[in-house]
């Protein structure tokens, strides 16, 4: 064995890559023939090497071993290495040693050994398989990531390596969402016991763990027996165990972490895990599929670990180009028989099996034509109430199916619609609605021949949907009130709008209909029905309607404010407005089936509508360069004068029309009042009095005893870190006023919801309610905190729902539920069936 010293400054042998600088050169292959190796057969070997070096010394072991010792630096095409010592081999495929990844199969993106990685046959190369043992500080450096081990075995050959003791970072790439690294890079972290380099782009990890938290001091970290890492796709975990800063949280089976540069990888979500009185324990997981990227669907379970049961669903969302896109959600939730404790009482929940079903969908299709479908269904309205989490879900007890195509036929339009509304009362009870099929056919507004006269028709026929259900004794009773409508309406519409200051709008239109049943009198059953019976005997109407409405005069004021501090100039706007229009007779009106609105049109009316606008207008700086107009408050009141006292029961201008107040030729007066005199405040006022029933009671109008329903709304935010919303709408007592003097269908509701967290949002929170002020109770109440730190966070949820208004169906008056979830970065969580804790991943 001989040896050839030098220096750091001057090493001995360069090949390659040496520097200008560094004096006369010679060939690794010369100086090994002349100096080294007698044998000419071994220095031809050595003069390929795939790779340029630096060290202090070089060492012929024998033929097949060269040892490169102090500060070595090898600098390959794909890779460097920097080591104490690197022993170099001669490499022989059939006595690679057993902890090698000889034995390893391929992974994804991996070379076979017995493929040249450059694609050209590998007895042809000229570069001989070497292997590298390097050891002491060793670092290794690729594109994609770094690691630094005590011992690493390197082959030259399909870029295979086994690292020893070892740890590794990896560059996430750009397109990574940061946000859900706190301040760190989109980094990732892992050490273990051995570390093998299946692939190009491949590792495999044992007895190891990996984080994407960068402090010195992770907080967390996946420890696990087996973890196969493959860069631009995903992690995948054997047997992991979560621990947070060292103290183990909890374990799976296994998991999939994405990697992938565009942040959508399919793999395993975050688990959540919740208790309830009603639910008792469980826990939810998700398992997200990023089919490509226009599509992708997620699967979930729920399992229920005190009472028993589970929970399945899935999602399905896509989109298409030309506005086409859609989301669909199937879940099914399976409840055994269970005991159910609470306040001192133990009550039976039966056995059964429970379905919903969600989805929006909107396509295009040849033709300018598009396709439309929704549906919100369930099949246990029980199951729906004391499930869900948000409360507009939970107190929503009507389920619904719609389906629409519609598209150009030349000038005109053609639609189809089906839809189904089915509102239940109680458990079992229900009124269904609806039409099916629906098919329309029109033409919008065109113009008259060059005239200032526009002309429009609407043409439909449907077949209507009315059906009631009511189940006593277990025997289910049905009466189906459905019946098939032709409906014709062509309008001609003569606008005037000369003058600035005043607009009018003038319109003709015809109206001709027919119903293929109706309503005759039925005297001998006047005790069971009322006297009226609905048969299958056509009827029709036709009747002209003509009307007119005049905007204005207009009064305008403009005044500038330079030294108030919050505008520059304020404009005010006073508008009234006034309507009348005029309906033929109409024959039969009381033999015509009642099913929607265009059914109870009144006739041989007047109205006469009037009323007043007045908008308050405001130059104001946001932000920008120059002022923006807003309008900073808005007021309008609206009311009408009918001919006949029995139009004011079916005006659908008016939310309480249908309330079944007695008739009478005035409307309720409306009045509307919005304010948002800057983007982070605003509110809304609705209120509707009743001045004619005010002026039979001798109530003064202003006063509550003239009011029916009343109704506000606010929002404020405070410099991105507070925000309150609010809402308040009461249905009042009216003595004497059928409709509204009954206590039981009156409300009285109050909610809120106030968020805050810090400006990095590092901590936040959430309380919101829904409060019964007739009845003294909340409806229900939550609290949300939320925790994240640099690289992980954490969510508790704490709410109450008030079961009390289910009645005998609710098992339990008040379920508490608890919901726990956890993020970690590059890992999201998810939102389960029923509106459980964190936020969907994708």
């Amino acid at each position: 064995m001989r040896a050839v010293p030098g220096t750091r400054d001057h090493p001995p042998f360069s090949a390659g890559r040496a520097r200008p600088s560094s004096g006369v050169r010679f060939s690794l292959a010369g100086l090994l023939a002349i100096v080294l190796l007698p044998d000419a057969a071994a220095a031809q070997f050595f003069a390929s090497l795939p790779f340029d070096h630096k060290q202090f010394n070089l060492q012929m072991i024998s033929a097949d071993h060269l040892r490169l010792t102090g500060e070595v630096e090898l600098e390959g095409d794909t890779f460097d290495f920097y080591a104490d010592q690197v022993d170099i081999y001669l490499d022989d495929p059939e006595e690679a040693p057993e902890d090698s990844a000889s034995e390893t199969p391929p992974a994804d993106g991996a070379v076979p050994d017995n493929e040249d990685p450059d694609g050209d046959n590998a007895s042809d190369d000229d570069a001989p398989a070497l292997r590298l043992v390097a050891s002491g500080n060793v670092v290794f450096s690729a594109p994609e990531v770094r690691l630094s081990a005590d011992r690493v075995e390197y082959w030259t050959d399909d870029q295979r390596a086994v690292f020893h003791e070892a740890h590794g970072w990896i560059d996430l790439g750009e397109e990574v969402d940061r946000s859900m690294f706190g301040t760190q890079e989109p980094d990732l972290l892992f050490h273990g016991q051995m570390i093998e380099r299946i692939g190009p782009r491949s590792y495999r990890i044992t007895k190891g763990a990996f984080t994407s938290c960068l402090q010195p001091t992770p907080r967390w970290q996946l420890v696990a027996t087996s973890l196969t890492l493959n860069l631009d796709s995903y992690a995948w975990i054997l047997h992991p165990v979560l621990k947070v800063k060292g103290v183990p949280v909890f374990y799976m089976p296994g998991l999939l972490y994405p990697i992938q540069e565009d942040g959508r990888a399919t793999g395993f979500l975050m688990p959540t895990f919740g208790a309830s009185t009603y639910q008792g324990s469980s826990f939810s997981n998700a398992f997200f599929w990023a089919i490509d990227r226009s599509q992708d669907a997620t699967f979930y379970h729920d399992w229920f670990t005190q009472h028993g049961g589970d929970g399945r669903g899935a999602e399905y969302r896509y989109t298409r180009g030309g506005g086409s896109q859609g989301d669909f959600r199937m879940y099914r939730l399976n409840e055994p028989e269970a005991d159910i404790a609470s306040r001192g009482r133990t009550r039976t929940r039966p056995e059964r099996r429970s379905y919903e079903f969600r989805g929006n969908a909107r396509h295009g299709l040849p033709g300018d034509w598009t396709a439309r479908a929704q549906v919100d269904y369930f099949t246990d309205i029980t199951v729906r109430q004391t499930y869900h989490t948000n409360v507009f879900d939970a107190s929503n007890s009507r389920r619904t199916a719609s389906g629409n195509v519609s598209g150009p036929v030349g000038e005109y339009e053609l639609s189809g619609t089906y839809d189904l509304n089915e509102t239940f009362f109680g458990g079992t009870d229900s009124a269904l609605n609806g039409a099916g099929p629906r098919i329309g056919f029109g033409r919008g507004k065109t113009e008259l021949f060059g005239t200032p006269m526009y002309v429009s028709f609407d043409a439909e026929y449907a077949r209507l949907l009315r059906q009631s259900r009511r189940v006593r004794n277990e025997v289910a009773q049905e009466v189906d009130s459905g019946l098939s409508r032709f409906d014709l309406y062509p309008v001609l519409q003569i606008p005037f709008n000369r003058w600035p200051f005043l607009k009018i709008d003038s319109t003709a239109a015809w109206r001709a209909t027919y119903w293929d049943e109706s309503l005759v009198d039925m005297p001998e059953t006047a005790a069971s029905t009322g006297g009226r019976e609905q048969v299958a005997v056509g009827v029709g109407r036709q009747f002209y309607e003509l009307s007119t409405r005049a905007t204005g005069p207009s009064f305008v004021k403009i005044w500038d404010t330079p030294d108030s501090g919050y505008s520059e100039r304020m404009k005010h706007l006073i508008e009234p407005w006034t309507g009348i229009s005029r309906v033929s007779a109409i024959d039969d009106f009381d033999r015509i089936v009642r099913i929607e609105g265009i059914d109870s049109i009144v006739g041989n009316v007047w109205r006469v509508e009037y009323g007043l606008d007045t908008r308050l207008y405001a130059r104001v700086f946001e932000g920008g360069p120059e002022s923006v107009a807003r309008e900073i408050l808005s007021a309008s009141v609206t009311q009408s004068y009918y001919t006949d006292e029995n139009a004011a029961q079916y005006d659908r201008s008016f939310r309480t029309s249908f309330s079944g107040t007695p008739p009478s030729n005035f409307s309720p007066m409306s009045v509307i009042v919005r304010a948002e005199p800057t983007r982070e405040i605003g509110g809304t006022l609705r209120m509707e009095f009743d001045p004619d029933f005010a002026r039979r009671a001798y109530v003064p109008l202003l006063r509550a005893g003239a009011m029916r329903t009343i109704s506000a709304e606010g929002s404020y935010e405070v410099g991105g870190w507070l925000s309150t919303n609010g809402g308040w709408s009461q249905r009042r007592f009216i003595e004497g006023l059928p409709g509204f003097d009954n206590p039981a269908r009156l409300d009285n509701y109050i909610n809120s919801s106030t968020s805050f967290r810090t400006s990095d949002n590092g901590f936040g929170g959430l309380y919101n309610f829904n409060y019964d002020i007739r009845r003294g109770r909340f409806l229900a109440q939550m609290i949300r905190l939320y925790y994240n730190a640099q690289c992980c966070g954490l969510r508790v949820d704490y709410q109450v729902f008030n079961f009390e208004g289910l009645g005998s169906r609710a098992l339990v008056e008040r379920d508490r539920r608890v919901t726990v979830s956890f993020t970690l970065a590059g890992l999201g969580t998810f939102t389960n069936n029923f509106g459980g804790t964190g936020g969907r991943y994708r």
